[in-house]
């Protein structure tokens, strides 16, 4: 239809290849504006690969229709990726290794950096930003802080700010409790769904149920490098689904909009 805008992300038979061997591939898959969504699955499954390939990080094999199209453009360079999408993942917080404020590390979020690289210089408009954005997290007290002195769950919401700094349309979170203690997870996923209920769109990646926040209702199920199921929590966060998706006997439990993993042994 004429004026109808284009899905944020589609896939149309979207394969990644490494070492001579097909890693990932993406059949016919699309992400609409404005939509979050939760991308579930074990380790290894080839869920980074798929936030990879939405990021232009990776690139899929040629094919004569476009297999990727970011909001119906098929040559959008890294940059115009990164105007639209924040990035936020657990493996960043092994790459700070400088002693810095908190709230420098949130404005390297304008130029990529963890931290501001040198000869740039940080706008007034830009401290607004960075601070008004951890006040907007809850953690407007860490901006002081050295970074390096924070907790891992403290850390990992500095890298929020950082990612949705420049005000994205949507963040791509990525296992963001991985290595998190309860603590660290309960202040992480709170502030989840704070993104879910600002209006942002969450692309939730993650092997945890309860990262899952109630105003995310699309589950896609990766497996072995392949959409083993996409729909609603309903349809698939059951225990037959999950079972088959981690290759083991779970048991899937919902209380109100949570689910959450029973474990018998």
């Amino acid at each position: 239809m004429e004026g109808q805008c284009p899905p944020f992300v589609a896939f149309r038979d979207a394969a990644i290849m490494r070492a001579g061997r097909e890693i990932l591939c993406i059949d016919d898959l699309s992400l609409a504006q404005g939509e979050s969504v939760a991308i579930l699955g074990p380790n290894g499954a080839g869920k980074s690969t798929f936030v990879q390939m939405m990021t232009r990080e990776v690139l899929p094999l040629h094919r004569d229709l476009p297999p990727v199209l970011f909001l119906g453009n098929a040559r959008a360079t890294l940059e115009e990726v990164r105007r639209h999408i924040g990035v936020v993942s657990s493996t960043m917080q092994s790459q700070i290794s400088v002693h810095l404020p908190a709230i420098q590390i949130v404005e390297g979020g304008f130029f990529g950096a963890l931290g501001i690289p040198l000869r740039k210089h940080v706008t007034p408009e830009q401290e607004h930003a960075a601070r008004t954005i951890m006040q907007e997290l809850g953690i407007a007290d860490l901006e002081d802080r050295d970074v390096m002195t924070l907790s891992s769950g403290q850390a990992r919401r500095v890298l929020i700010a950082r990612a949705l700094v420049h005000n994205p349309e949507a963040l791509i979170a990525d296992e963001p409790c991985a290595g998190l203690d309860p603590r660290g997870m309960y202040h992480i996923r709170k502030t989840m769904r704070r993104i879910s209920q600002s209006g942002r769109s969450l692309i939730l990646v993650t092997h945890f149920l309860e990262d899952i926040t109630p105003e995310i209702d699309r589950v896609i199920l990766i497996k072995d490098g392949h959409v083993l199921k996409d729909g609603s929590k309903r349809e698939t966060l059951t225990s037959e689904m999950i079972s088959e998706l981690f290759d083991c006997d779970l048991a899937v439990e919902r209380k109100g909009e949570y689910y959450t993993l029973k474990m018998e042994f």
